[in-house]
């Protein structure tokens, strides 16, 4: 059985782009939206990238920028200056 990771963020307009971006780049993630929150469920690993948060944003973004409306997540991270990602080490 592969073990899920998920990240959460605040349900507002300023994540929406995020979640998009998340859901666009991870096949296999599901999203749980609740009046506060949208978690992210994904099997294995999820990967955040820049390029495709920029362009459900329009605009440059910078992955630091993704704390901002973070409440939580579940995995091991390794990030650089293009991708944020979240998987159990083994």
């Amino acid at each position: 059985m592969v073990d899920k990771v998920f990240i959460a963020f605040q349900n507002n307009s300023e994540a929406q782009p995020i979640v998009d971006a998340i859901l666009a780049d991870n096949a296999e993630a599901v999203a749980n939206e609740t009046p506060g929150i949208v978690k992210i469920d994904c099997p294995g690993r999820l990967v955040v990238r820049r390029a495709t948060v920029e362009e459900k944003m329009g605009r440059e973004f910078d992955l630091q920028e993704i704390h901002i409306s973070l409440i939580s997540l579940g995995g091991n991270i390794d990030e650089d200056d293009d991708e944020f990602v979240l998987a159990w080490n083994s």
